[in-house]
């Protein structure tokens, strides 16, 4: 077998072949790092065994995965088709090739509704809204914050795909139709007022995250915005809202002034029950007095009747003494008189006269002489006048 040479001349031939190379000047040998081709099939083989495995790694199929606190990872075993679910922050080692992790964020994001044009999947024009009565508002900036439901998270990867993938369809697809829906329900007027749209909010909350639940989604806020109306629509709210606060403030002053009427009435009341208080015990100091003198009198009134008791019986005694002894008087004057009846029962008419006698000795008579007039003009009767010291 003869050995090929490119380089090498045919003997006796001279036609077409290349002129035979120069000899290398004579020197010192240089070291053969690559001789025979072998060291550039090592360093080839080399930089494909780094790429295989980066890319191993970076696949996930490389039987460990690192999982932060803010995420969470999901591993698939391809010989079984089970899927295991890993939530606590570490490494997590597993059988390379024939399983694969899948890393996935579960820290909170954002959804933002603001501007006039898309700009991503997370960040879309601003909400326009028509109300019940017609008219339209706007939110100038609205933020939905989401985040992904961990023990849903197989069903986010075979639903949603790896990685980001599930903030990118899910909460854009139904957002804008289901706040429309919600704050539409109310006229201008109302949406203006914060208790309404913080009702339309916790529906939308509520509607959202029963759709997204399924996909592995919950919703976790919804900040809304004061709402913009158009600008004279947005005058008539701001007059409104002066006469509000005027109202508010006219509300407080009523208050203040009940407050200060019942501050007022307790203060009365207060200086009402010291009075009483005061009064009371004027009563009880009055009443002790008025009992104390009640019997100093009952026992000046029991001294004072023991004393006249004792002077009724002395006067009694002396009074039946003196009835006892004017009885005894009268009894003899009695039967004085008697003996006098008696008397004149005997001597009856003798004391008659003597009597006439006594009674006419003590009346003096005149007499004044007269004519007859055989014929009188006149007739007087003259009555008796009595006399000094006597009748007539």
């Amino acid at each position: 077998m003869t050995d090929f040479n490119p380089f090498k001349t045919p003997s006796g031939g001279s036609g077409g072949n290349p002129p035979p190379r120069p000899a290398r000047p004579s020197g010192p040998s240089m070291p053969k790092l690559f001789s025979s081709g072998k060291g550039i099939l090592f360093s080839i083989v080399g930089f494909l065994m780094l790429i295989s495995l980066g890319a191993v790694f970076v696949t996930g199929r490389g039987g460990i995965v690192e999982v932060r606190d803010t995420e969470v990872a999901v591993v698939v075993n391809y010989l079984t088709g089970e899927s295991e679910l890993v939530a606590m922050p570490g490494y997590r080692i597993f059988m390379p090739f024939f399983s694969q992790a899948f890393v996935f964020d579960k820290s909170p994001n954002k959804f933002v509704m603001e501007g006039e044009k898309d700009r991503d999947a997370n960040h879309v024009s601003k909400l326009t809204v028509r109300a019940n009565d017609g008219s339209n508002f706007w939110f100038e900036t609205l933020e939905i914050q989401y985040q992904l439901i961990t023990a849903r998270t197989p069903n986010v990867l075979y639903d949603s795909g790896a990685g980001d993938s599930f903030k990118s369809h899910w909460v854009r697809t139904f957002a804008r139709s289901i706040l429309r829906d919600e704050f539409g329900r109310f006229s201008a007027e109302e949406v203006a007022d914060p208790t309404s749209y913080s009702v339309a909010t916790q529906r939308s909350t509520e509607r959202l995250n029963a759709l997204l639940e399924p996909h592995g989604v919950k919703i976790i806020q919804i900040i809304t915005p004061k709402p913009k109306f158009e600008i004279a629509y947005e005058e008539a709210i701001e007059d409104r809202k002066v006469a509000n606060q005027e109202v508010e403030r006219l509300k407080i002053e009523a208050e203040q002034l009940v407050l200060e009427r019942e501050r007022r009435l307790a203060n009365i009341e207060r200086d009402k029950a010291t009075d009483y208080e005061q009064l009371l015990g004027e009563m009880e100091a009055a009443r002790i007095s008025a009992e104390r003198d009640r019997l100093e009198i009952e026992k000046s009134a029991d001294a004072d009747y023991i004393s006249k008791v004792a002077d009724g019986e002395a006067s009694k005694q002396r009074m039946i003494q003196q009835a006892t002894a004017k009885e005894a008087e009268a009894r003899k004057e009695a039967e004085g008189l008697i003996a006098k009846v008696e008397s004149l029962a005997k001597r009856g008419d003798i004391l008659v006269r003597e009597a006439l006698a006594q009674k006419l000795a003590n009346i003096r008579f005149e007499i004044i002489p007269y004519r007859r007039d055989p014929a009188p003009t006149r007739i007087e009767h003259i009555g008796t006048v009595p006399a000094t010291g006597g009748k007539r």
